[in-house]
């Protein structure tokens, strides 16, 4: 099991030149002005095989190369590490955060945007920043606001569903199936309460089952688009809610707890975002090797994620160094091995060096896993930020209460 590393505050000496200078400069002397810093990562710190990735491995690189110390400081809920920072600039703290390094995206990012929380128009000077397609709307885009230079793509990611093969061979394929066979088996299924990430996603799909699909959510919020498709979808929730585990009196309140009703059969089903977790889970016998992970015919949502360095980080270089290395294409072929993670690549595979592509087409395919290429044939798009703030809370005054 992973340790995270004790927290300690930012060195006085680490990175105390102006922030401006650091934009466009040389990458020698970024790295120069790195050495003998601190990283003070703060990060969802729920899966032990990440929290091992992130401190052995890249913190070993890190600490080996670079004299950069890395500290992991692991979070139930990516809203806590932005309130610190908020927290900070409105206390005049400008210049010596608590803060390095952020795990984030959705509105937390938009949080960070709007509040002038981001150092930003940095990304550029990265050495390996030529290796992301930022073409692509979705990476230059996170849930509809645009990165604009102030947070770096660190993996890819797209909802999906498990189930054991060996007690249930013929799991539902859509959510129209899913809300019917919720029915039909009473008990055997339910989801963690929002805000909680995973179970705020399995409430958005029923909320694009109820809109008649993601096309007519897309843009800027709607409140009448909404209003019309929140109905129609909290009528849904609470019409399966008897039929959902304990009768819908209570929920999980974390993916975790649904993880664990799931290992001990409580619940015939379990969802990730990430779902190389079910192959981690399965190596650890944790689950059965008969688990098998799978898409919906009528799509699943997918999306990037991203670390972000505060305003106020007194690290800024040595948080740019540790940034680049996690953009390294031996990084980010480390973590693609399902026996470390598993994770989609946030940087595309054709600009890597011949040796690297061919080391990420070697990697074996975990049998539990669903291959990404298989869940990206149908993948959803995730809407804009103030959407998803508003189905959470709709979902807390009309469902959870």
């Amino acid at each position: 099991m992973a340790t995270a590393l004790a927290f300690c505050a930012p060195l006085a000496q680490a990175d105390t030149a102006d922030a401006s200078a650091l934009i466009g400069a040389d990458w020698d002397s970024v790295v120069a002005q790195a050495r003998g810093g601190t990283v003070n990562w703060f990060m969802w710190g729920g899966a032990d095989n990440i929290n091992a990735y992130v401190t052995e491995y890249i913190g070993g690189m890190l600490q080996r190369d670079y004299d950069i110390t890395l500290n992991l400081i692991p979070l139930a809920d990516t809203a806590d590490a932005v309130n610190i920072v908020l927290g900070e600039k409105e206390a005049g703290n400008l210049d010596g955060g608590a803060v390095d390094l952020i795990w984030i995206n959705g509105a937390n990012f938009r949080t960070m945007v709007q509040g002038g929380l981001a150092f930003c128009g940095y990304t550029e000077t990265l050495p390996h920043d030529r290796l992301i397609d930022w073409s692509n709307p979705a990476i230059a885009n996170d849930f509809g606001v645009p990165v604009s230079g102030c947070e770096v793509p660190w993996n890819l990611a797209q909802f999906a569903f498990a189930h054991d093969s060996a007690t249930l061979p013929a799991p539902p394929q859509s959510i129209p199936a899913l809300l019917d066979w919720i029915k039909a088996n009473p008990g055997q299924f339910t989801y963690p309460a929002p805000p909680d990430f995973n179970g705020a996603v399995f409430v958005r799909h029923v909320f694009y089952h109820a809109a008649g699909g993601v096309e007519n959510l897309m843009g800027p919020f709607d409140q009448a688009k909404f209003d019309a498709a929140a109905a129609k979808t909290w009528a849904i929730l609470n019409e399966i809610e008897p039929f959902l585990w304990r009768e819908g009196q209570t929920y999980p309140t974390s993916i975790n707890q649904l993880n664990e009703l799931f290992a001990n059969g409580e619940v015939a089903l379990t969802f990730n975002y990430d779902p190389a977790q079910f192959g981690i889970a399965v190596d650890a016998g944790i689950y059965p090797e008969t688990v098998r992970s799978y898409g919906l015919t009528d799509g699943t949502i997918g999306n990037t994620n991203y670390t972000v360095i505060p305003f106020n980080s007194p690290n800024k270089a040595a948080a740019m160094v540790a940034q680049n290395l996690l953009l390294s294409p031996a990084a980010q072929v480390h973590k693609a091995d399902p026996a470390v993670w598993g994770t989609a690549p946030a940087i595309v595979p054709d600009r890597m060096p011949p040796d690297m592509q061919a080391a990420l087409a070697a990697l074996p395919a975990h049998p539990s896993v669903i291959a990404t290429s298989t869940l990206a044939e149908r993948a959803l798009p995730e809407l804009e930020a103030s959407w998803i703030a508003a189905i959470e809370q709709g979902w807390i005054e009309n469902v959870g209460k």
